[in-house]
């Protein structure tokens, strides 16, 4: 009975060296492709290379004879390609696409916030357009509001997630946690896992980066929602502080982005975290389609006491968007006919939609 024991031991130890070997070489194989040396001839040798080895350490496990030298030879040679990938740095220095070329920054001075370097392109299509940037104070005790946007694309279940601050008298300032691509370079996913883009704060007019989704972007097109946020407005100045002190570090400390660790929604809630009583991890951040249902489950979202399909209904705003156009009461226009507004002390949502997809 111990020897079938020992046998079942060591098989069950097995399975899981070379399912670690295995996860191992796959990473591998795709680090090299997309973060290997440029010339491809070489990079495709050695992500083969690499590939053939973890092989050989998979096959290697089946004969006890040379099982621990293999493991020792791919534990080095995993070592080695470890060693390489953490010395890839980000860079600020690259040939930007040119709706990221301009890094945004601010000065603070008591309650005076300058933004310099906010984003306002005039646009005729997603790609055609006229780029332009301006700078702004924004005074601290003049906001009394944060908004979240959620924009759509392939289902209900991923969202692109940002916020908007609200200092008052139409004066909005959006801040989009995204990719900085180079020129030529679309955005992948997958490539989003390998360092391959470096992290980018847009910091933007409204008409600017809500426009360009609800107005121009086609292939796909995008489905738009801004729900007014509830919480102590001291919570959303402290997160203000929060992505402005992000911002300056990245001028002059470039990080990378990460589809699944330094994304749209992982950033938001990390920044949360600067006030008392944030959210705790969940599921739904990494599905970020579902952050709307996840903040109203809360009592963080302004419901007016409405069921959250309601609220959601009222939340979109890709007509109002396409009517305001360039209109310089853009923000104003947007949230015009949405009822939902601040209340004290926070409604107790009507119903707990929990994994819904409304």
């Amino acid at each position: 009975m111990r020897k079938v024991m020992t046998c079942y031991a060591v098989a069950v130890a097995l399975l899981l060296l070379g399912l670690l070997i295995a996860t191992a070489g796959g990473w591998g194989v795709l680090a090299i492709t997309f973060a290997g040396p440029s010339n491809a001839t070489l990079r495709n040798c050695l992500a083969g290379g690499f590939a053939i080895a973890s092989l050989a350490a998979l096959v290697a496990l089946g004969f006890g004879r040379w099982r621990g030298l293999a493991l020792v030879a791919y534990v080095i040679l995993f070592a080695g390609l470890l060693a390489w990938w953490w010395r890839i740095e980000p860079s600020n220095q690259r040939n930007w696409q040119t709706d990221v070329a301009v890094l945004p920054y601010a000065t603070i001075e008591g309650d005076l916030v300058t933004m310099h370097n906010i984003r306002n392109f005039d646009y005729r299509s997603e790609t055609d357009y006229t780029p332009a940037w301006y700078d702004k104070t924004f005074d601290l005790r003049k906001l009394h509001g944060v908004d979240l946007i959620t924009s759509y694309w392939m289902g209900p279940a991923i969202a692109h997630v940002f916020l908007s601050f609200d200092f008052g008298d139409d004066d909005h300032l959006a801040i989009s946690i995204e990719t900085r691509k180079e020129k030529d370079e679309a955005y992948s996913t997958l490539k989003g896992f390998f360092r391959q883009y470096e992290l980018f704060y847009v910091v933007a007019d409204e008409r600017d980066v809500i426009r360009l989704r609800t107005n121009y972007r086609r292939s796909p097109a995008e489905e738009v929602y801004l729900y007014p946020l509830h919480a102590p407005i001291e919570h959303g100045r402290q997160l203000f502080l929060e992505y402005i002190q992000r911002i300056n570090t990245l001028k002059d400390h470039p990080a990378f982005y990460n589809s699944l660790t330094t994304n749209c929604t992982t950033g938001m809630w990390l920044h949360s975290r600067v006030n008392p009583q944030h959210l705790s991890f969940d599921w739904r951040i990494i599905a970020s389609g579902y952050v709307p249902q996840l903040l109203y489950r809360h009592g963080l979202i302004n419901s007016a006491g409405l069921p959250f399909a309601e609220v959601r209904r009222q939340a979109h705003i890709n007509a109002r968007a396409q009517a305001a156009d360039d209109a310089v009461d853009f923000s104003r226009l947007i949230r015009t006919d949405n009822p939902a507004q601040p209340v004290e002390p926070a409604a107790q949502p009507a119903e707990d939609p929990g994994t819904r997809s409304e």
